[in-house]
């Protein structure tokens, strides 16, 4: 059986070292799980746009997207002590309508990041935070606040200190196993 799964970058930035964990991470993902990187560059959640012939084509994507999805990967930095602001939207669009949310249920991994010593521990705790309103279970150890960044992430953007990727390795066999136990 294979596993569709969201690779969610939480940075918008071209060189963002949340994309290039996220690659890194995806790449160590069993054959059978499809990765598909989402896109959260959209308009911001505004409820007057959301009456059929108002909404953006941007959300109506975006939840075309990860309605198709079984299962979800954050890879976020830390902004101000909580998340960007355009991984929040993308929680919200695809939280609304009420009812129809498409989070619903999805097993999720949440990996932080910074290039300072904290790893960006509160945007992990922040976004942890929305993904039990949203019912979603997460991966709960090992927890991933990834601090330095800057010391293993290459200028090309790839991953080659093996701890690290050890690591990574880690996150990914705790994601499946709560994969397994929450997709049927």
């Amino acid at each position: 059986m294979s596993v569709n799964v969201a690779v969610i970058a939480g940075s918008l930035r071209q060189g963002a070292f949340s994309k290039a964990i996220a690659k890194s991470v995806a790449s160590l993902l069993p054959e059978d799980y499809i990765v598909k990187f989402i896109n959260i560059n959209m308009d911001l959640y505004n409820q007057d746009l959301d009456q059929e012939e108002t909404v953006p084509e941007s959300w109506k994507r975006f939840r075309q997207d990860m309605s198709k999805m079984d299962a979800v990967i954050f890879v976020t930095p830390e902004y101000n002590r909580s998340i960007p602001g355009g991984l929040k939207n993308a929680l919200d669009v695809g939280s609304r309508p009420m009812g129809s949310s498409i989070w619903d249920k999805k097993p999720a991994l949440i990996i932080s990041e910074s290039p300072g010593g904290m790893g960006g521990m509160a945007a992990n705790f922040a976004l942890r935070q929305s993904l039990v309103f949203l019912n979603m279970p997460t991966v709960q150890q090992p927890e991933a606040y990834l601090g330095k960044v800057t010391s293993f992430i290459n200028e090309d953007g790839s991953i080659t200190d093996q701890r690290e990727l050890d690591y990574f390795q880690s996150l990914v066999n705790a994601f499946v196993d709560l994969v397994k136990k929450n997709v049927k």
